[in-house]
Formats: structure tokens, C-alpha cells, sequence
């Protein structure tokens, strides 16, 4: 899977913001020239587009049906079927006009109220009922009518949603007009004696031309066009805008260069250092080409996993071993190749029945290859998890859990004391542990592997924690709990070991109680109470066995977990032979502690600890 990225050409960008730029400023003046304002005052409005004084403006260069007359310099609109109404203020912009009677009230003009053959409407109302009572309705002061009062009788408004709940027939009403639609913007809602009504219209849309400053009108050919506003301005604020995004992109074309050109010096040094690494190194995995790994695995034909380092495909040599190809992702250009080099480094120089068997390599431009001994049962998660994606249905049992935990601490203790350099693997987990066609684990993917010498505890310096959430030791996320070692490869096997005696994902999870899973096992193992998981006598001594040696393996402080020689001891003894492990939840807890449980052996407890 060759992995290629296209290079942006600088001129075709380049080309795009001068479209982008020409296209800004033919836009910046679409205004006609020819418009004509024609406009009048009454009183103190000022009358233009699309109103117009029938009296003042013979031409009527307004707009149809929106005729006004000036009385008394006093601006009168004539609704029909509504009548006439004084016009208190006008709004271009927002397209609303205030009207008013200033000698009849706003709600008995209501009853009769119609807009239907108009272009205006009231856009936000609400039905209402008025009732008229003969009796005192003090108790709803707040939807008296005053205008359409007397002192013999009181007139009420409801809402038609809440009309008469709650209304006592004692008030005698009778209703005086329902239906009745009332603005609720106007601070009336039906009860409060206000002579004014705001009223809207949407055609013409001039609003936003008033807006900005300018001017409704017609033009020569009697279409409506916006007037008045200063074009030049227009002008500077396109070319303003066009100039902006010109520097922009250019700004961003430069960066991208410059990116690009430093991810590529990167990938041309990463390919440099491997070259070296594999020229300085005598491997025994064989170096294949990008066309042998296409032919292998069939042009990537079966796909068996996907991670986040890449994907594994299914595949066959051609003395027909079946084997597993790793193919690296590099699509983002993160994968400096630390990850390789760790890969061929350490897996390619060993040979142990535990640990996975690394058989080829393809490194070509871009393709970073791994082949590896094909794993029948793939991995130990499929098998120890009660659910989730690919979970086989084959019980392995208690001894084969067993018989698969002595061969992964084998695999481990290899790394650990078995070569030239001790290998710290950093993410030992259930997804890592493969098993062959008769469950044999081998430990898989050395990619956040480290090589060390092998003093006794050798301090890791590390730049930033490794490994996958849950199986990390507390002193790779912080120093303060201890040195990094060989230790956290043993925090991780106890987890894996929880895993295993759990049959779920929630080892490391807070149980359903509020209990950490691990600390409730140990409270149940202080107590001498058995952990409720249904298992034959061989079956419970196993599990007993297990999760002891986890809570060995997941002590806080680095020094009081055993080494991998030491959990492998405990593993293949007798469960009865096995000591109680200190608390794992307490950091200060060491060798010495006088808080000791059971402690019957002092030589037991050195063989467990020694390194």
C-alpha cells in the first residue's frame, strides 16, 4: 500500500485569488444610476418610496396601494374594511409603520380590524375573547379594557388558550366580539387602554437598502433599485476585502511551502537513519520489496486488523507459510520511524517460543513493512473478553489460562534477563498476546519497546508516558511513585492477569459498586472471602493463584512488585506456598512495613522481590 500526496501548484493557487479578487470587486457596485427619489413631508414625516401624498404627487411614483393623505400636517392611512388611521412614525429600514387613533380607542377598532386587502400585517398577535360583565371583576384588573368600560359594567379580555379557566359564571358575561387578534409587542395584549398598532409590510423589499443609508425608488424602466449609497465606499471595502484575502491565502501558500518542505527533509532524514540502522545491523528477517509485499498478501487482499500504527493484512510466502504483514500508516507524517526501527531492533534479533517471530521487512519510499509468523488464534482479547467485536466462542478454561499466563511471563522474563539488553516492551495487553493453532502466546508489537542494560532497576528516561490507558504503571505518568523500569513491564502483566481472572474489559474500570476492581478483589482475598466466580475445585486454586500474583504484580511502589523470574516462580508453585501481598494502593507501603499480612516466610518474600 503505497502511500503518495499531491503537490499543490503556487500558480494555480495563485490564479484562484485573482478570480476570487475580480469576482469581489465586479460585485462591489450593482446599483442602478438612473433612480429618481421622490419624496414629501406632513408634519414631521418625512413621505418617500413606496409611500406617496396622493395630493402632493400626481405622477403617484409610489408604490401601489401604499397611497397616504396629509390633514392638519397630520399623515392619515386609509386600511379597507378598517378605516382610517392616523400614521405616528414610519420605518424604512425595518419596514413598520405606528398607527393611532387619537379619538376612538385601538381595541373597539380591533373588532372590525382587517388587513386581508392590504400589503401590511401584524406579524407577531394573538386571539383573543372580550367579555362583557355586568358585575365587579376586580380580580382581573390586569385584562380590563378601560376604553370600552363604564361604571356599570366592565369589559375583559382572554386569551383563548386560557379563556374562562378558572372564570366564575357569578360575574354574568356575555361575549362581546371573539376572535379577536391583538399585537403583544405593543404593550396592549388586549387589556391596556394604548392607542397605538405596529403594523408591517414585506413587498417591496427595501429594508435593506434603508439600512445601509440608502434609497428606494424606480429607475427609468420602472424597476425597483437602491439609490444614494457612495459607491467608491463600496469600492474600498471590496478591494479591502480582495487584498485581504490575497495576503491571507498568500500567507497560507508560504506556510504550506514551508510544511511541506520541512515534512519532506523529515521523511528524506527518517529514510536516511533506517537505511543506516539496516546496513549497520546483521538481521536474520528477510528484506522484501513494495511489489513482493503486494504479491504476498495478494494486493492487500484480507485485511485482519486495523490499530493505530496501521493495518494487518493475511498473507503466504512462497514456500507457502502463512504469515501476517504489518504495513505502517504514515499518511499524516507522524511516524518518524522510532516505531520500525523499535519493530527490527529488538523482535528481529530474538528467538523465543513466546515472543512473536519476525520474518521479513519492507522498507521502499514510503512503505514501512513488517512480516510476521501468521497467528491462527489471533489474539488472547477475542477469548478472555465476554463481549465485543470478533469474541470467539471457545472456552480455553482455567488450566489453559493458566498454561497461556506462564508462557507470556516466560516471554517476558526472556526479554528481560534472556538478552544481550533487556527489552522493555511498554504495552503488554490482552490485544499484544497472540496464539498459535494450539493457544501458545507469543508477545507481539515492539513498537513503544525500549532497550536498556541490564543493572539491577536502571532508571528509563523517557520523554512522555507509553503505552494504552489502564495498563501503564503510575511511575511512567509520574515520578513521584518511582523510577521507570523493568518494573512497568510487570504493573502491565498484572493487569493483563485482572483481564484474565475478570473475562471482561472492566479490569481496570470502577465496578458498578464504586470499587476499583483490582482493590475489590483484595479486599475480598484479606477477608478470606472467595471472588463468586463459578469454577471447579482445580478452577478456584487458579483463579486464587492468579489474581495473588496480580496484586503482586500491581503494587504502586516499583520496588515491592517481584520481577518477571519472581512471578514465574509464583505461577508454576503450589497456591498454598504463596504469600498475601502488601495493599497495592498504598505508595509508602515498602519491604520493611511492620503492616505485613501473613508474612510466615521471610526467605519466600526475598525470592519474590529479588531482581
Amino acid at each position: 500500500m503505497r502511500i503518495t500526496r499531491e503537490k499543490a501548484s503556487p500558480f494555480s493557487v495563485f490564479h484562484l485569488i485573482i478570480i476570487l479578487q475580480l469576482m469581489v470587486t465586479s460585485s462591489s457596485s450593482t446599483t442602478p444610476t438612473t433612480l429618481k427619489e421622490h419624496s414629501s413631508k406632513c408634519g414631521n414625516l418625512n413621505i418617500r418610496f413606496p409611500f406617496w401624498l396622493k395630493d402632493s404627487q400626481p405622477d403617484h411614483r409610489g408604490y401601489p396601494r401604499f397611497e397616504l393623505s396629509c390633514t392638519d400636517n397630520k399623515t392619515v392611512i386609509e386600511l379597507p374594511l378598517s378605516g382610517k388611521f392616523l400614521v405616528r412614525k414610519i420605518n424604512y429600514a425595518t419596514q413598520s409603520m405606528e398607527i393611532y387613533d387619537q379619538k376612538d380607542c385601538i381595541p373597539r377598532r380591533l373588532m372590525g380590524f382587517n388587513l386581508t386587502d392590504t400589503p401590511f400585517k401584524v406579524h407577531e398577535y394573538g386571539n383573543y375573547t372580550f367579555l362583557n360583565c355586568s358585575r365587579d371583576v376586580a380580580t382581573y384588573d390586569s385584562r380590563i379594557i378601560s376604553c370600552l368600560s363604564s361604571p356599570t359594567y366592565k369589559v375583559v379580555s382572554f386569551d383563548l388558550d386560557d379563556f374562562l379557566v378558572g372564570f366564575s359564571p357569578a360575574y354574568k358575561c356575555k361575549t362581546l366580539a371573539d376572535s379577536i387578534k391583538c399585537p403583544w409587542y405593543s404593550n396592549f395584549d388586549c387589556a391596556l387602554d394604548d392607542h397605538r398598532l405596529l403594523i408591517n409590510w414585506d413587498e417591496p423589499k427595501c429594508g435593506h437598502c434603508e439600512f445601509h443609508g440608502g434609497r428606494c425608488g424606480y429607475n427609468s424602466n420602472l424597476s425597483i433599485g437602491c439609490f444614494g449609497i457612495d459607491k467608491s465606499k463600496g469600492k474600498k471595502i471590496a478591494i479591502s476585502l480582495s487584498v485581504g484575502i490575497f495576503v491571507f491565502a498568500l500567507s497560507v501558500l508560504i506556510i504550506f511551502i514551508k510544511i511541506r518542505k520541512k515534512a519532506d527533509m523529515k521523511e528524506k532524514e527518517n529514510q536516511r537513519r533506517i537505511e543506516r540502522f539496516l546496513e549497520n545491523n546483521a538481521l536474520k528477517p528477510t528484506r522484501y520489496s513494495h511489489a513482493e509485499i503486494k504479491k504476498i498478501t495478494n494486493k492487500f487482499e484480507i485485511k485482519l486488523g486495523q490499530g493505530g500504527y496501521g493495518s494487518v493484512f493475511k498473507g503466504k510466502l512462497t514456500n507457502g507459510i502463512q504469515v501476517a504483514v504489518k504495513v505502517l500508516d504514515n499518511s499524516d507524517g507522524s511516524n518518524n520511524g522510532e516505531e520500525f526501527v523499535n519493530e527490527v531492533g529488538t523482535i528481529g534479533r530474538i528467538h523465543h517460543l513466546n515472543v512473536v517471530r519476525l520474518l521479513g521487512f519492507c522498507v521502499e519510499g514510503s512503505t514501512r513493512a513488517l512480516i510476521y509468523e501468521f497467528m491462527l488464534n489471533s489474539s488472547l482479547d477475542k477469548f478472555i473478553f465476554s463481549a465485543g467485536e470478533g469474541k470467539m466462542s471457545i472456552n480455553l478454561g482455567w488450566p489453559k489460562l493458566q498454561e497461556i499466563a506462564i508462557g507470556i511471563a516466560r516471554g517476558m522474563d526472556y526479554l528481560h534477563q534472556g538478552c544481550d539488553q533487556r527489552i522493555l516492551h511498554f504495552d503488554i495487553k490482552p490485544q499484544n498476546i497472540l496464539l498459535d493453532r494450539n493457544f501458545t502466546p507469543k508477545i507481539s508489537d515492539f513498537g513503544l519497546a525500549k532497550l536498556c542494560t541490564k543493572d539491577t532497576l536502571v532508571t528509563i528516561s523517557m520523554a512522555a508516558a507509553r503505552g494504552t490507558m489502564g495498563y501503564i504503571a503510575p511511575e511512567v505518568f509520574s515520578r513521584n511513585f518511582g523510577a521507570v523500569s523493568y518494573k512497568s513491564d510487570v504493573y502491565s502483566f498484572g493487569m493483563l492477569l485482572f483481564e484474565i481472572v475478570g473475562g471482561n474489559k472492566n479490569a481496570m474500570e470502577i465496578r458498578s459498586d464504586e470499587e476499583y476492581f483490582p482493590e475489590w478483589v483484595y479486599n475480598r482475598l484479606n477477608r478470606g472471602e472467595d471472588l463468586g466466580i463459578q469454577a471447579e475445585a482445580e478452577g478456584s486454586e487458579i483463579i486464587k493463584k492468579l489474581t495473588m500474583v496480580a496484586l503482586w504484580c500491581i503494587q504502586w511502589n516499583p520496588v515491592n512488585r517481584p520481577s518477571m523470574n519472581g512471578v514465574l516462580r509464583m505461577l508454576e508453585g503450589n497456591t498454598a506456598n504463596l504469600l498475601m501481598p502488601y495493599s497495592p494502593f498504598a505508595p509508602e507501603a515498602s519491604v520493611s512495613s511492620a503492616s505485613r499480612v501473613n508474612r510466615k516466610d521471610e526467605t519466600a518474600l526475598t525470592v519474590i522481590l529479588e531482581d
